[in-house]
């Protein structure tokens, strides 16, 4: 396995709200060899401003984005939905034939979210990680734009002590959505609670997923019915030993 040289992307929600998700990637990457840095000028991708509607305020946070993570190494981020956006739609934000453009084409070939850097790009799936307990997976939507399907399934089921329950409904969304939770509150809730009756049934020790925002709504719901279930994201449980 080739050793890289890698910047970690640890976007918005990582970083106010679960930063522990950013230093178990972190510790992952490094524990498997690579070099991983963290460009200081990074904020956020611009996605909110992309999802409603304003796209000259997203195409200039795009360009912040593409100046922060200048160069040529591989983008790792613990979030599909933050990959998504570099990775489908920052192409999109520049006329074809501009600079802009390519920049944004050359950085989103670089960009990865962790479970398809580790399986697809490195060809890693057992990295070592112990967790003893009933993991069930929660797949995230943006996944499905970057045409991932069972990455982060091949991940879990390699960890040493796991024994993996299937979640049913397991290609709904969790309700968040970005900005759809808050302008759709009766929607989102009915989706996070069919989702967390869903994890209820597997008797699960731990919920799986790979984007923060996923785990702040899953979370948050389970906290409210007073459910005991852990919530993991995939770059904790790969850090667990």
């Amino acid at each position: 396995m080739r050793l890289m040289k890698i910047s970690l992307m640890i976007t918005c929600l990582g970083d106010v709200l679960r930063p522990e998700v950013g230093k178990a990637t972190v510790r992952l990457l490094r524990r498997l060899g690579h070099e991983v840095d963290f460009p200081a000028a990074q904020t956020c991708c611009g996605q909110p401003f992309y999802n409603s509607g304003f796209a000259d305020l997203a195409r200039a946070q795009a360009l912040h984005t593409l100046e922060a993570f200048a160069g040529d190494r591989a983008i790792v981020t613990p979030s599909g939905s933050c990959a998504a956006m570099v990775k489908v739609e920052y192409p999109h934000l520049f006329e074809e034939g501009t600079p802009e453009h390519a920049r944004a084409a050359e950085t989103a070939a670089r960009t990865f979210e962790l479970s398809d850097f580790l399986v697809n790009r490195l060809g890693v799936v057992d990295v070592g990680a112990k967790f003893s307990g009933r993991v069930t997976y929660h797949y995230a939507c943006h996944l499905r734009g970057l045409k991932q399907t069972d990455e982060a399934e091949r991940l879990i089921r390699a960890v040493e002590g796991v024994t993996y329950v299937p979640l049913g409904h397991d290609d709904q969304c969790c309700g968040f959505g970005g900005s759809f939770s808050v302008r759709y509150p009766q929607i989102s809730t009915a989706m996070v609670s069919d989702k967390t009756r869903c994890i209820a049934a597997t008797e699960a020790d731990a919920v799986v997923s790979t984007d923060a925002g996923c785990l702040m709504n899953i979370g948050g719901r389970l906290r409210r019915e007073e459910k005991t279930v852990r919530v993991m994201h995939l770059a904790e449980l790969l850090d667990s030993r």
